[in-house]
């Protein structure tokens, strides 16, 4: 079968994200309604990230709306040792983008991106990265999601560039503390 000019850009650009280059842009969703998004999330998994690196079970997310228009941020996991640490944070929305993008800031002045990636209709899980391909989250409101669930967002990660093969599955020993 010959493949002509169209079908192999099509499959170049299919196959380029498989072969790990992070050139694709990542994009945001369209929008957020942050009174649905805020609330209690599990991590279900994350690209490896320093500050998680003694996180073992247990990952959470708390995010709650201020008066002033900002998003407290309280992040939760259980070490090794079975402590739980905890890190505190506040988060602004980017102007201009629907509430799909966000600036998150656990140590003033420094503050990151956290671009809503992929995001279940009924809010039920998100996909969260950064511009630069370096980190991901898949979040639920539940300790566990199911595996065709888990795929379809992940694949979302996979189509925007990310390279998922030092993927860490978050598992989930206690529902709430």
């Amino acid at each position: 079968m010959k493949l002509t000019f169209l079908r192999r850009m099509a499959w170049l650009l299919v196959l380029l994200p498989a072969l790990g280059f992070a050139d694709t842009p990542v994009s945001a969703v369209n929008q957020v309604d942050l009174a649905r998004y805020v609330g209690h999330w599990y991590e279900i998994a994350r690209l490896p990230m320093f500050w998680q690196r003694q996180c073992k079970t247990d990952t959470t997310a708390d995010y709650t709306r201020e008066a002033d228009g900002t998003i407290k941020v309280v992040n939760r996991c259980r070490l090794e040792g079975g402590s739980m640490d905890e890190a505190r944070g506040k988060a602004t929305v980017v102007e201009g983008s629907h509430n799909a993008r966000l600036k998150v800031s656990f140590f003033w002045p420094f503050k990151a991106d956290y671009w809503i990636i992929g995001l279940d209709p009924d809010y039920r899980w998100a996909l969260v990265g950064t511009p630069n391909h370096k980190y991901l989250w898949l979040l639920s409101r539940t300790p566990t999601l199911p595996e065709d669930t888990v795929t379809l967002a992940l694949s979302i990660a996979r189509t925007q560039g990310y390279d998922l093969a030092p993927l860490i599955r978050t598992p989930q020993s206690v529902l709430r503390e």
